[in-house]
């Protein structure tokens, strides 16, 4: 294969998962700011409590969709290193997402819900560029060349040893 073909298909390969990715994403952050919107409406709870409460509600969300749509591709041999890994991240994502609106919030008095509101769609923001680096490099790592091509063997071996109709025509 050519580098430009190997390239093109490269790119087509990554538009296609930043697609999916922001398919999820943009399910997360619907259920990001209905929650928070629900919380704030509803409750007395503060605004940046709030908003951490709504971002952990849209990650457990988001897991779901990034490991069995985003990435079902992926690795899935270790769950556990990926879920922590995945919990880790989203911990920091959660940080620079409500580190922003905390100082808006309390630095600036800039608290009315549209601000809130703006300053979290900013954080949602840089947060998913972090997320989107951190999950594509170690949670969701793609198989190593060679683990990819034992699994294709495999499964076309396994197709090759299913019986055969003896029914002729």
């Amino acid at each position: 294969m050519s580098e430009p073909s190997a390239l093109r298909l490269r790119l087509a390969a990554l538009a296609r998962e930043l697609v999916k990715f922001g398919a999820v994403g943009g399910a997360g952050v619907v259920v990001n700011f209905a929650v928070f919107n629900l919380v704030r409406q509803l409750t007395e709870v503060p605004v940046v409590r709030a908003s951490i409460i709504a971002t952990v509600v849209a990650t457990g969300t988001n897991y779901l969709g990034y490991r069995y749509f985003t990435y079902r591709d992926r690795d899935k041999r270790g769950r556990t290193r990926e879920l922590t890994l995945f919990l880790l991240f989203s911990g920091v994502g959660l940080v620079i997402e409500n580190g922003l609106l905390y100082v808006a919030t309390y630095g600036f008095h800039w608290d009315s819900p549209l601000q809130s509101n703006i300053f979290k769609f900013l954080g949602i923001g840089v947060a998913t560029l972090f997320r989107f680096w951190s999950y594509r490099t170690w949670v969701f790592r793609t198989l190593p060349a060679r683990a990819a091509i034992e699994t294709a063997e495999s499964f076309l071996a396994d197709g090759s040893r299913r019986p055969r109709s003896t029914s002729r025509k």
